[in-house]
């Protein structure tokens, strides 16, 4: 149960946007952009990027629902999501894509964290400044996630089995602002 009465019973972020919608479209719009739009990262490396930073931030619902898409993303190789889950890192994945969990990772903890370094070491892997700023900005914005969607107590689905749903909702909508949208 949510902490504020948030008139309806969606789990999550989805209960928030649904409550309150002239700042929820707005969200969805960014996370559309950071994890659908025109980028060298492919979706499932930004999901995989989200469900990180959600997963060191203890946030449930966005860590198993990003999960959820990256691993459908990754098709053959879904269990480098729960590689990255455990260790922060796969061998599976390239070392510039180690190198952007790596940068997310410190992200998560503040961003002064980051160094001049850090950002040597991804650009040394072959990371692309573009690529660098939206490890960044997604890390960034899954804490601002998390924090509200744990902030305001809300609900996790009442089957876990509901994550695999949507992820695959996520995926084929694109973050796509729908207020009547189930998953």
């Amino acid at each position: 149960m949510a902490y504020i009465n948030l008139e309806n019973k969606l789990p999550g972020i989805r209960s928030l946007v649904k409550y309150r919608p002239e700042t929820g479209r707005h969200l969805y719009a960014l996370v559309r952009v950071l994890l659908t739009g025109d980028s060298s990262l492919s979706k499932g490396e930004g999901e995989l990027i989200a469900a990180y930073v959600s997963s060191r931030n203890g946030c449930i619902f966005c860590t198993e629902s990003h999960a959820s898409a990256a691993r459908i993303l990754f098709e053959n190789h879904a269990q480098v999501v729960d590689e990255v889950l455990e260790n922060g890192a796969s061998e599976i994945l390239s070392l510039k894509m180690n190198a952007l969990l790596q940068l997310a990772g410190k992200v998560q903890i503040s961003g002064k964290e980051v160094r001049s370094e850090d950002i040597e070491r991804a650009k040394k892997a072959g990371a692309t400044d573009l690529e660098i700023h939206d490890a960044v900005l997604i890390s960034a914005v899954f804490c601002l996630f998390n924090r509200y969607v744990d902030g305001l107590g809300t609900s996790l689905p009442e089957n876990s089995a509901d994550f695999e749903e949507m992820g695959h909702f996520m995926i084929s909508n694109e973050y796509k602002f729908h207020l009547n949208s189930n998953p």
